[in-house]
């Protein structure tokens, strides 16, 4: 089992700034990829970026050059950066986690909501 932690969300006005952090527990292996989804209201999840225990990391279109990944492998724990956002990034993003060696199930944390005012 892998328990995800996020914090971090909350109001910001339309070219803020804010950024969240995923704090993985249990048995998360030394090779594996965590990632922020998101799912605004109405809407199916979808990707913000991933990024493998290796530091290879994919971005969503939506949010290359705004929006930074990074992670702490020595605290299993990763942040994004988000910058210059704008009301269509409001959502509730979740974390998740995937052991990819040996291969494991997904796993998701609780969501943080972050809401971007005009």
């Amino acid at each position: 089992q892998v328990q995800l932690v996020e914090s971090g969300g909350g109001l910001v006005q339309a070219g803020g700034s804010l950024r969240l952090s995923c704090a993985a527990s249990g048995r998360l292996s030394s090779s594996n990829v965590m990632g922020w989804y998101r799912q605004a209201p109405g809407k199916q999840r979808e990707l913000v970026v991933t990024i493998t225990s290796g530091g290879s990391t994919n971005y969503a279109d939506s949010v290359k050059g705004r929006f930074i990944i990074s992670r702490d492998n020595a605290k299993n724990t990763v942040y994004l950066q988000m910058n210059s956002l704008e009301p269509e990034d409001t959502a509730v993003y979740y974390c998740n986690a995937k052991n990819i060696w040996p291969v494991g199930p997904l796993y998701w944390g609780q969501g943080t909501q972050v809401t971007v005012s005009s």
